[in-house]
């Protein structure tokens, strides 16, 4: 069995159910994903542009995508990078308050032993294994 790529649209028009048609083949397709009949692969930014479309375009809370993206995330026959770190992740884009992308990045650096992050973003104050550095100016010209 081939190895394909799932897109975005695939998932939102599963979860937005917009367009019945397609909602039901999405479905058809996550189905066969789960019983290991299909294998897909794809990457930390399908999930984000489906977060972000969800949250900001359809308004749905932020719980509730947690609610219905993990488990997509998670299905088997789903490959993607880092696949353990999205829980944690979400947990902290729910719990804390902060965007997808930086839980990711949080949870990611943690993963990866660090501690220390270069931003101006007080996100990741909410990180408690993070210490935010904000860059200093330099008296050289740029």
């Amino acid at each position: 069995m081939p190895l394909r790529f799932l897109d975005t649209n695939i998932l939102l028009r599963y979860l937005t159910r917009d367009d019945e048609r397609k909602a039901r083949v999405a479905l058809a397709l996550l189905q066969r994903i789960e019983r290991g009949e299909e294998r897909v692969i794809t990457t930390q930014a399908v999930i984000f542009e489906t977060v972000f479309t969800l949250q900001r375009f359809y308004r749905v809370p932020k719980a509730e995508i947690r609610e219905l993206i993990l488990p997509i995330v998670m299905l088997r026959g789903v490959q993607i990078p880092n696949k353990p770190l999205y829980e944690q992740a979400f947990d902290l884009y729910v719990t804390r308050n902060i965007s997808l992308p930086d839980a990711w990045n949080g949870v990611f650096m943690r993963s990866r032993g660090v501690t220390e992050i270069y931003s101006w973003d007080t996100g990741f104050d909410e990180m408690a294994w993070l210490t935010r550095i904000e860059p200093e100016e330099e008296s050289a010209p740029f």
